[in-house]
């Protein structure tokens, strides 16, 4: 069972939204203007630290001047330490049998209750971490410029591409943001631990803006993701870098300035240098939590539908936390833990009301139940899906289906179910300080890594 902090965390939890939820049904809304909310005023929110702190540098983009739509970026320091290369002849490092792993390892692998596919959860996760202190010696490194911006500009020398990972927060439609204290926390966690830039998206809330707002914010962010990447190289092509060596400025440099003006004046000023520099589109996974599940579902397959034309942004994979399913006909798990921890069925029920348009609602919309037929492209052809469900969470049994529809098809799909959890106990982990969270999180990193890691280093972690 949950910890006794954990039931009196839901109970308060739950109160708070329900009655956030039944104000919001009953104060008339002007849903015509389309620039939207991602945030809402009792929201509390972690400011941007873009000086590599803790080992994570962020800042914030407003990306659509039309909507509230915008990023938080999170960069991992290890982004400044180049590769080191793998020896062609290295073999391997050899998967640890679960039996040889350490006390503490054993203690959070304890939580994981079940896995389904072909997940191996006694994978050695283990790794060094180098952090150097933002400040002091390594000034010239992170190319603090204290006159304009304290934080990390890039530098020519300073080019190691990490993978992508766009994150779509949870908060039931009409709640949450992408740079709440609780997201926050979470975002800096898997950067760390997968060693990739996360991308967190702030989409517009309900029901300012129902659906399709939020699934249209999450495939306009994957676009801009490829629009930055066009961006960045046609900057490179055109000599936008710096002169070669020396004290002087030669003949070089001073056509790259030239050319630099030419590029600014067709709008490529526009490049964002964090992904500019260290982020490689062509290795992104979707991470979704609760209903930002259901918009990376979304997501991917529109990637898959779009093909080459998103090139060079490839989806890799995707990661779908407890997923905000629902469906007309109740599944085991939605008659037996109806009235579950933190978001119950009837809450989740008024949620969905104030997020599709009335003329659309059914549980069976395609952005609700994915088993429905006709929501785009085959299975076969979606990326690999991690599925992280919870014991204690009405929604767990729909989306260990889905899981199971995407392995008929030869989908890698495995799923990890967690003993004693609820609904939203990775993400919510600065507030319940729960074990199960960092073993979560370690889980996803494992297994995403098999999918962002260069050839030959597969097994570099």
């Amino acid at each position: 069972m949950p910890s006794v902090a954990v039931k009196l965390y839901s109970v308060f939890f739950k109160f708070l939204l329900k009655h956030r939820l039944q104000n919001r049904i009953q104060t008339p809304l002007d849903e015509s203007n389309p620039f939207g909310v991602t945030s809402r005023p009792e929201e509390s929110v972690a400011a941007p630290n873009p000086s590599f702190a803790d080992g994570v540098a962020t800042k914030d983009i407003h990306i659509d001047s039309f909507t509230s739509l915008s990023i938080r970026i999170f960069l991992p320091e290890s982004a400044l330490n180049p590769p080191e290369p793998k020896p062609i002849d290295s073999k391997p490092r050899p998967r640890s049998n679960s039996k040889n792993v350490d006390p503490e390892q054993n203690e959070k692998l304890s939580y994981r209750r079940n896995s389904y596919g072909s997940f191996n959860v006694g994978a050695d996760n283990k790794r060094e971490e180098s952090r150097r202190s933002s400040y002091g010696s390594d000034m010239d490194a992170l190319n603090l410029r204290s006159d304009v911006y304290r934080g990390y500009a890039p530098m020519d020398s300073n080019r190691r591409k990490l993978p992508v990972i766009l994150q779509f927060h949870g908060g039931g439609w009409v709640s949450g943001s992408n740079d709440s204290v609780a997201n926050d926390y979470f975002c800096r966690r898997i950067s760390r631990l997968c060693d990739v830039i996360v991308v967190a998206v702030g989409y517009r809330l309900a029901p300012e803006n129902r659906y399709p707002a939020a699934f249209d914010d999450g495939l306009k962010v994957l676009n801009w993701l490829g629009k930055q990447a066009n961006l960045a190289e046609c900057s490179k092509s055109m000599g936008s870098g710096r002169g070669g060596g020396g004290g002087g400025v030669t003949v070089e440099s001073k056509k790259g300035d030239g050319n630099r003006h030419i590029v600014d004046a067709f709008g490529a000023s526009m490049v964002e240098p964090w992904l500019a520099a260290h982020g490689d589109p062509s290795r992104c996974v979707l991470l979704g939590v609760s209903c930002g599940a259901n918009i990376a579902d979304y997501v991917a397959r529109k990637a898959v539908e779009a093909g080459k034309l998103l090139e060079p942004v490839k989806v890799v994979a995707q990661v779908l936390m407890y997923p905000f399913f629902i469906g007309s006909v109740p599944t085991h798990s939605e008659i037996k833990l109806a009235n579950s921890y933190f978001y119950d069925k009837a809450m989740c029920m008024l949620a969905w009301k104030l997020f599709l348009p009335e003329e659309e609602f059914s549980l069976d919309h395609p952005a609700a139940n994915p088993l429905v037929e006709g929501r785009g492209p085959p299975l076969k052809f979606m990326p690999p899906t991690l599925t992280v469900v919870a014991e204690h969470d009405w929604m767990r049994d729909r989306a260990i289906a889905y899981s199971e529809e995407l392995r008929k098809v030869n989908v890698d799909a495995p799923v990890l179910e967690y003993k004693d959890a609820v609904h939203e106990f990775a993400t919510l982990d600065m507030l319940l300080k729960t074990p199960q969270a960092q073993a979560c999180a370690e889980d996803i990193a494992i297994w995403v890594k098999k999918y962002i890691s260069l050839r030959g280093h597969e097994f570099s972690y």
